[in-house]
């Protein structure tokens, strides 16, 4: 109810604010500079960040189309320099499979945003955002923009230390039609996209907008399940005559997946890539169970009673929306401010036989000897941005602030089965439990600002400097489990930014800056300072524990003429206070891990990036990263003792080699293109004993024709997708069941092997 009062509040704040006030995004934040108008449209799909004081790419809607009907963006982002992105589907968006990390950062040490809104650290049990594969359907996407630093000042996220992805939706269109496609491929998926445009209403202003439905459906291509979501997203522009516009934005996410089995390269040698659940089967894992509960021998082809379960399981509901205002208060002054909520339900869930239901075992009794765990999520979150920029002269000064109040309410729970037949669906919310292992409600108030200053010193040189300032209060309370009571508050008043753009001649231009970031503590149960869950724990995270922090300096040069766009850049990176949350046991069972501060780490590293159009309809795009990072520590317990021998080691799931190339062609209706992307090996042990992924050589392949629009009508087309193009067996995400100190023997069951080759094929209407 607070959130949904803030929310008012801040939109009627918006709305009198437009009366006489603006505000526009700072330097950093601004749209990147385009391409010149000789690149055509094939080079145009990635845009390199001409006069960016940092490292920055956009990538267009037009890549995104390129990639199979329903493809999560990060994959699409993943040809981009510094990136690295893993997922078990074709699509990129299970997510309980999909990592990102940029420049050796994990996914949960970026900053992720739609449309200014913060979607929070985007990890897997989400507490404070949610997933762009939920946020809103691929197809409504404008633009991705990657900054590999830490991102502009102006960014709502405290998690931004290694680098920041804002996704940008497209406007409603100035005249009314729509676009309708349909995609069926394999493993039975389908996905069908309808959107219908108003166009813009003179009666009412100039009014515009837009609604959508995406509904997608697949069998998993292994095993048995299906994986499954249905989005509808909306938008209205009103133009506030020739000073602005005032935006409304809803979407709704309801996705059902169920999961992969988590492998160990062990698993695979023994029981082959293919292994997954024992979904339909449920006689061998009620078998399985029975023998781990009775002490009895495991049915084959099992070792280990973690060798399979039935099925796991993710199913989310999100609701996303809020009013979005721009505005020109006078020439020299802007105006930009976002009010959001966000809320979301959810449950991970897989048939656990540690638990048996209850009765197991007496006289008479139908009880299964396993259970359904959950483990459940309930976010109420609303939020404001505001950003005001002056132009005096030479200098832009600009400054603003984000605010966020997040309740977030999180669960364990066991469910009832019966031993002679599955009585529940793993894609349901589940419903009467037998036993609630815990449950806690989280507070979280977040407080940033920040102000800049970007001098125009000359027409080819400019100067950016300021800084942010971070509070983060996060606050516990009990309902059911241990107790756990107090506050642990995240604060940095100074983290300071500077940055310079020269160009030294017409075609080339050097880049350069410096940015402190600081990372605050998350309010969760399975994550952050309360996962102990236990007091002495989170007091002595509280008093003695820093936030995560990181420095990054970046040097680099811009080149581009008619035929040619490319960027070369060098960074280093000091990531300092960096906490470590080491797992008790095999991570799905859920115990709680114990928190510590084990030191810093060293990045260092190169970028290249560029286009070349070798033809009017021929271009070609290649990128290299170099990366090095190493833990500049071991891990040392309290009394002194090493618990893990990090120091000099390479930091898990950071391939030290990255090319991704790209040929394609445009010509009299025929579109293809060929990525191929090579990734080198990755370690997912921090002592870098076992667990070597090791390198991979990838490739996809688009084909398609448009047809010609005098004859078939407006937008026609059909497109072709075919992912994993040599059928390559490898393993794609690791750290699924987390990262371990060593595994000589290979049984962590952290890994998860890519799909085989899948083949799409989608027809799209506009009208």
């Amino acid at each position: 109810m607070k959130n949904h009062l803030m929310l008012s509040a801040a939109a009627g704040a918006i709305l009198l604010v437009s009366g006489g006030a603006a505000f526009a995004d700072t330097l950093d934040a601004a749209p990147v500079a385009t391409a010149p108008a000789e690149v055509s449209e094939v080079d145009a799909v990635i845009v390199i960040g001409q006069g960016q004081s940092r490292q920055v790419q956009t990538l267009k809607n037009d890549a995104i189309g390129l990639e199979a009907s329903g493809t999560s963006p990060l994959k699409a982002i993943d040809k981009l320099p510094g990136v690295t992105f893993q997922s078990a589907d074709a699509f990129g968006a299970y997510e309980w499979s999909a990592r990102i990390s940029i420049r050796g950062f994990n996914q949960n040490q970026l900053g992720f945003t739609l449309d200014g809104v913060p979607l929070g650290d985007m990890t897997y049990g989400n507490h404070n955002g949610l997933h762009i594969s939920r946020a809103i359907a691929s197809e409504n996407i404008g633009r991705v923009e990657l900054a590999q630093g830490a991102g502009a000042l102006g960014t709502a996220s405290t998690s931004n230390l290694g680098g920041t992805l804002q996704f940008f939706s497209r406007d409603p269109s100035q005249a009314m039609g729509g676009q309708l496609d349909a995609t069926a491929g394999s493993k039975a998926m389908h996905r069908v996209f309808g959107r219908f445009e108003t166009g813009a209403i003179e009666q009412l202003g100039g009014l515009r907008g837009y609604v959508s439905v995406a509904d997608q459906k697949s069998d998993k291509w292994k095993g048995d399940g299906e994986q499954k979501q249905r989005q509808y997203d909306a938008k209205l522009v009103m133009p506030l005559g020739d000073r602005g516009e005032l935006a409304g934005f809803y979407h709704r996410s309801e996705r059902r997946e169920q999961d992969y089995q988590d492998l160990s390269f062990d698993m695979i040698k023994r029981l082959g890539r293919n292994w997954d659940n024992t979904l339909p089967n449920w006689n061998l894992a009620v078998a399985a169970a029975r023998a781990y509960q009775t002490g009895g021998a495991l049915p084959a082809p099992f070792t280990t009673v973690d060798d399979a379960y039935f099925a796991g399981a993710g199913v989310r509901d999100d609701d996303l929306y809020g009013a979005k205002l721009d505005l020109d208060v006078t020439d020299n002054v802007t105006l930009n401010a976002t009010a959001y909520q966000h809320k979301n339900k959810g449950q991970g869930l897989w048939y656990t036989p540690y638990l048996a239901s209850p009765g197991f075992g007496t006289a008479g009794s139908t009880a299964a000897p396993l259970s359904i765990r959950t483990t459940e999520y309930d976010i109420d979150r609303g939020g404001l941005t505001a950003d005001l920029a002056i132009e005096l002269g030479a200098h832009r000064i600009s400054g603003g602030f984000w605010h966020e109040i997040n309740h977030f309410n999180q669960a364990r729970r066991f469910y009832a089965e019966t031993a002679a037949a599955p009585s529940r669906n793993p894609l349901d919310f589940q419903e009467n439990p037998f036993a609630t292992q815990w449950q806690y409600a989280f507070d979280t108030k977040t407080l940033t600002g920040h102000l800049e200053d970007e001098w125009t010193i000359t027409d080819a040189f400019k100067v950016n400097f300021g800084f942010k300032a971070i509070k983060v209060t996060n606050k516990v309370k009990t309902v059911v489990g241990n107790p756990l009571a107090g506050e642990i508050e995240s604060k940095d008043t100074f983290l300071p930014q500077v940055g310079l753009v020269y160009k030294l001649t017409p075609d080339f231009e050097v880049f350069g800056g410096y940015t402190e970031n600081m990372g605050a503590y998350v309010s969760a149960a399975t994550s952050g300072p309360f996962s102990s869950l236990n007091q002495d724990n989170v007091n002595y995270v509280s008093q003695n524990l820093e936030p995560e922090a990181s420095k990054t300096f970046e040097l680099g040069g811009r080149y581009r003429t008619q035929r040619f766009q490319g960027v070369a850049a060098v960074y280093h990176v000091t990531f300092d206070n960096r906490i470590l949350a080491v797992q008790q046991g095999s991570s799905i069972q859920g115990n709680a891990p114990v928190l510590s501060n084990v030191g810093s780490v060293e990045t260092k590293g190169i970028e290249l990036a560029g286009t070349f159009r070798l033809t009017d309809s021929w271009s070609l795009y290649g990128a290299y990263t170099y990366n090095d990072s190493k833990y500049q520590d071991d891990v040392v317990s309290a009394n002194g003792t090493v618990q893990a021998r990090t120091k000099g080691k390479t930091v898990v799931n950071t391939p030290k080699n990255i090319f991704k190339g790209e040929i394609a062609f445009d010509q009299a209706g025929f579109f293809a293109k060929l990525g191929v992307a090579y990734t080198d090996e990755r370690y997912y042990t921090y002592e870098n004993i076992g667990g070597l992924a090791p390198s991979t050589t990838i490739a996809d392949l688009t084909l398609g024709y448009r047809f010609d629009e005098d004859t078939w009508g407006k937008g026609l087309e059909i497109q072709a997708n075919i992912t994993n193009l040599t059928n390559k067996d490898y393993i794609s995400t690791i750290g699924s069941g987390g990262f371990v100190n060593s595994d000589p023997n290979g049984t962590a069951m952290t890994v998860l092997p890519a799909p085989p080759r899948q083949y799409y094929i989608s027809v799209k209407k506009a009208f």
